[in-house]
């Protein structure tokens, strides 16, 4: 719910002129005071009319003109792109809202209301959205397009490694936004939101810039009282305005292309700082979607800390970049029994430092890395083990469920 503002409540003044006087009786003195009172407001009203005047002039005339004229073509071009990109993106962005009926402490029964966002992939209904907006199983979904129509919505498909999820309509010619590529982005570069802010707001635009990449965080899963959480990396930074609702929404760049999925917001005070999935984290995911009908993740095996140079400092660590393969007690070995990895020979204490001719480093996660292929791909893993450096190579398989 919104802060319901009040009207402002003028102090109530009496306006009629004030009873005077004019008792001729009365001392002339008195009476020339307050002609050279209304004179003086007269000379005082001229100063401050020349005033205004002189400096508005000034600021037509020199202040406006020292703005550089590349200075203001550039402000008109870029107010101008975040138009297009509103005009673009709306009819191709959705609210998606969700009903459930839950029981109290006393066994009443209420009716439990949700709202998100969520992106037009395909011509016939497949929409992209985080998977905390509809992760609830009991609840009913409808998705509501720019112009007002609804669908009841069905869920395709949640990830069980990233806040995704996909929901399908039945319907035709719809707009389907167009993806960008994530990867090329800069710290700094213009970005544009839009999403169903606080529930309540559909398709309202927010413009900022990319704050950052590769962040991390812990970010609560599931409805308020939950108390769920989830480790979420690689996350692009944004001052862009993100609010409750917005979840699942774009982030696109200025030219309309979706270079990320709204995801989270910080709390505890902090102000404009959003987090958002980048697409090409996404991508393949959409695909085995696209062919599968469902999500059908790329899976190598391993469970591992992501060093620093403080963890390769505290465990005296040859290397500060890359996949230190760990268990997680000892229910959850370093390496999978069965799994690409093991049949490639990958043993707990290996660090894994590139997939491919790709880094693993604090900007490239070795889940981002492998999320780049296929199941059924043969990809390369550079080892350092015991100091040395060794390459074996592992065959992709679909992530058994619930991995």
């Amino acid at each position: 719910m919104t802060d319901r503002f009040e009207p402002w409540e003028h102090e109530k003044r009496d306006q009629s002129p004030r009873a005077v006087d004019v008792d001729t009786e009365k001392p002339v003195q008195q009476q020339r005071w307050h002609f050279r009172a209304i004179r003086n407001a007269g000379v005082m009203v001229l100063v401050g009319a020349l005033a205004g005047a002189g400096g508005a002039y000034g600021y037509t005339h020199y202040l406006a003109a020292s703005i550089p004229v590349d200075r203001k073509q550039l402000i008109i071009e870029e107010s101008s792109a975040v138009i297009d990109v509103a005009t673009q993106l709306s009819p191709s962005v959705v609210s998606i809202t969700s009903k459930t009926v839950a029981r109290g402490f006393f066994g009443y029964s209420q009716e439990v209301e949700g709202a998100g966002t969520g992106m037009v992939l395909t011509a016939d209904g497949l929409i992209l959205t985080n998977r905390h907006v509809v992760d609830d199983t009991t609840a009913t979904y409808t998705v509501v397009m720019n112009d007002g129509k609804t669908y009841p919505a069905t869920v395709v498909s949640r990830d069980t490694k990233n806040d995704v999820a996909f929901v399908r309509v039945e319907a035709k010619d719809l707009t389907p936004v167009n993806i960008g590529d994530s990867g090329k982005l800069k710290v700094g570069q213009q970005v544009v939101a839009i999403g169903n802010a606080l529930g309540q707001f559909q398709n309202s635009v927010t413009e900022g810039i990319i704050s950052g990449v590769s962040r991390g965080i812990t970010a609560g899963s599931g409805s308020a009282y939950s108390g769920m959480t989830e480790e979420l990396s690689n996350l692009l930074q944004t001052d862009a305005a993100i609010n409750s609702g917005n979840s699942g929404g774009p982030l696109v760049d200025l030219e309309g292309q979706v270079i990320g999925m709204n995801t989270a917001v910080a709390g505890s005070g902090a102000q404009n700082i959003g987090f958002a999935i980048p697409i090409n984290d996404i991508k393949p995911l959409i695909e085995s979607v696209k062919s599968k009908g469902r999500i059908v993740r790329p899976y190598l095996g391993v469970r591992y800390v992501a060093l620093t140079r403080q963890v390769a400092t505290l465990n005296n660590l040859t290397v500060s970049d890359g996949a230190w393969i760990q268990a997680s007690g000892d229910a959850n070995p370093g390496v999978v029994s069965g799994s690409p990895a093991e049949k490639a020979g990958v043993k707990e204490g290996d660090i894994i430092t590139k997939i491919g001719d790709d880094t693993v480093d604090a900007t490239h996660s070795l889940q981002s890395l492998i999320g780049k292929y296929k199941t059924g791909d043969k990809v390369k893993l550079t080892i350092i083990r015991d100091s040395a450096t060794v390459t074996v190579e592992a065959t992709l398989e679909d992530a058994p469920a619930g991995s």
